[in-house]
């Protein structure tokens, strides 16, 4: 469940007040939990306690009266490796059937990218009644995984079929699912590259860049969730991460980070190139500051290896190199003739000139061309669902 996105919807039924102790056990087993209750459901469970629980803000209505924000339903479905409702009501069951959208839940529900799974929460005649039997099984046609009702005591004082299963049940269903995921590259290892270098001028200055390595950082996370082992090899960035599957590797220069890629590139299956490698260094490094005593100065400046290139000469048939390219114009052309001269399986493209894109920001926008000539555009997306499509990409890629 490590690093795992879980989103969880609530809706008005009694059995909310124990989604509390679900959302604990999802967190204590290292998920990621944002929580979307129906108006209904907060009469039964408080919104804060979900918050708290969750460390997430919730999202109920599609706009935020209180600051006038909107909760962006296709950011939810975006963000959620899987999408659990429980309780599920009648009510909210047959409204999924009907395809109605007339709450943030169900919004959320029409625009899931992963699986849905529900757990119904009812009365029994509720539950045996032909009209609840048939929108089960409709959304089990739709592709919605149902953890049954369970037998035992319910809020009208019977007792029979209905109950809604209990939270330890309904986390066994959630790790069963989002486990399986887990093992998509089991047993495979993978050297990714991210953030900048800085190619020293003296012990205080440098020629750098704006990148942040988040991107890379994303692609890392993405890569453990899915039980691959992953050698990071990052230049100076703020960002931190820790996994046992994890070598995390710090450099600086251009020449660091060759040493590196170079030193585990072999017993790799996979690469990923998405650090923002400075182009050229100072030819002469001084070994004290420079100090400011003209009005001009020049600084000579010699071109770095090509990290890219070099893994892409020695790329074995059994491996798969996929190369990053930020441009400001001609991204297709430049992308593809980069395609071909670094020997790459795939190259990720993206445009400057694109709102949300490049350095620095959550977000990005993509175009994936790989060397059977095909071609996808992706839309503006936060980094961690970028991630996501380049690691689904090179899953339909291989196989």
């Amino acid at each position: 469940m490590r690093g795992k996105r879980i989103l969880l919807g609530i809706t008005g039924g009694i059995a909310a007040y124990k989604i509390a102790f679900l959302i604990r056990l999802l967190k204590k087993n290292g998920a990621d939990v944002k929580c979307i209750m129906t108006p209904a459901s907060t009469e039964f469970i408080s919104p804060l306690v979900v918050s708290t629980l969750s460390n997430n803000p919730v999202g109920i209505e599609f706009w935020n009266k209180k600051d006038g924000t909107w909760n962006n339903h296709v950011e939810y479905g975006l963000w959620a490796d899987l999408f659990i409702i429980a309780p599920l009501t009648a009510n909210t069951l047959s409204k999924m059937v009907q395809g109605s959208c007339d709450s943030l839940l169900l919004a959320t529900y029409l625009s899931m990218k992963t699986k849905t799974i529900v757990a119904p929460a009812m009365d029994l005649d509720m539950y045996i009644h032909p009209s609840t039997k048939r929108n089960l099984a409709q959304i089990e046609k739709d592709g919605v995984e149902i953890i049954p009702a369970e037998i035992g005591e319910l809020a009208s004082g019977l007792t029979g079929e209905g109950r809604m299963a209990e939270p330890e049940t309904i986390f066994s269903a959630i790790e069963a699912i989002v486990g399986a995921s887990n093992n998509d590259f089991l047993g495979k290892k993978v050297v990714i590259t991210a953030g900048p270098t800085y190619e020293a001028l003296d012990p205080v200055r440098f020629i750098g860049n704006h990148s942040s390595g988040k991107m890379g950082f994303k692609i890392a996370q993405d890569f453990l969730n899915r039980g691959a082992k992953v050698i990071l090899v990052t230049g100076p960035t703020n960002l931190s991460l820790e996994d046992d599957n994890l070598s995390l590797i710090k450099i600086k220069s251009a020449e660091d980070m060759l040493s590196e890629v170079q030193n585990c590139w072999k017993n790799c299956d996979f690469g990923i190139f998405a650090a923002a490698v400075a182009d050229y260094r100072p030819k002469n490094q001084a070994i004290e500051k420079i100090k400011k005593k003209t009005d001009e100065l020049t600084i000579e400046l010699v071109k770095n290896p090509d990290i890219l290139n070099w893994a892409g000469s020695v790329k074995t048939e059994n491996q798969c190199l996929v190369g990053f390219a930020l441009e400001t114009q001609n991204l297709l052309e430049n992308g593809a003739k980069k395609l071909e001269a670094k020997n790459l399986n795939f190259i990720v493209m993206n445009s400057l000139k694109d709102n949300g894109a490049g350095f620095g920001v959550d977000t990005n926008k993509i175009t994936i061309l790989d060397n059977r000539n095909n071609l996808q555009s992706f839309e503006l997306k936060s980094k961690e669902a970028v991630a996501k499509d380049i690691i689904d990409y090179l899953k339909t890629y291989i196989g």
